[in-house]
């Protein structure tokens, strides 16, 4: 005779209601938002202003970007820079722990570049590169950056 214990079903049942309840109890901590591209977003948004240009971005959810968003309000002055991008130089280096590879590069990304400490308008493609690290995403398009010259620049919080 074959002889059926109800020990291990009780067991496995046991380690399933702790297991469920631990996920209950212990839940994951929100995060940005991540949105199609990927990436995640921190909710804070800012504002961009030069020339008669006057436009929106949203930041990324990292260190280097939470470093960013403290310097603000800025005065700075942005300028063209080779043929795909408008720079700016901050008051100071910022944090490199968001540094990471990444992917996806696109026209309208907002970057630090560590080596020289400046902002990087990305109007045009790139490529990621040793040192870049992505602070957000222009919300409104590349249109503004298309602006040749050299200009005051000022950023500040939106949210």
């Amino acid at each position: 005779m074959i002889q059926h214990h109800p020990f291990p079903v009780i067991a496995s049942r046991r380690r399933f209601i702790t297991g469920l309840a631990a996920g209950i109890t212990f839940p994951q901590p929100a995060a940005g938002s991540e949105g199609v591209t990927g990436r995640k977003e921190s909710g804070m948004k800012i504002r961009i202003a030069f020339s008669s240009h006057s436009f929106a971005a949203s930041l990324e959810d990292n260190p280097s970007a939470w470093d960013f968003a403290s310097l603000l309000p800025l005065a700075l002055s942005i300028s063209d820079y080779s043929t795909n991008e408008k720079i700016a130089y901050l008051p100071r280096k910022l944090s490199e722990e968001g540094g990471r590879p990444f992917g996806n590069e696109a026209p309208g990304d907002l970057c630090y570049y560590a080596p020289w400490g400046n902002l990087a308008f990305f109007h045009a493609g790139y490529r990621y590169s040793t040192g870049l690290i992505r602070l957000g995403r222009l919300e409104d398009g590349i249109a503004p950056l298309l602006t040749r010259g050299t200009f005051p620049l000022h950023i500040d919080r939106l949210s």
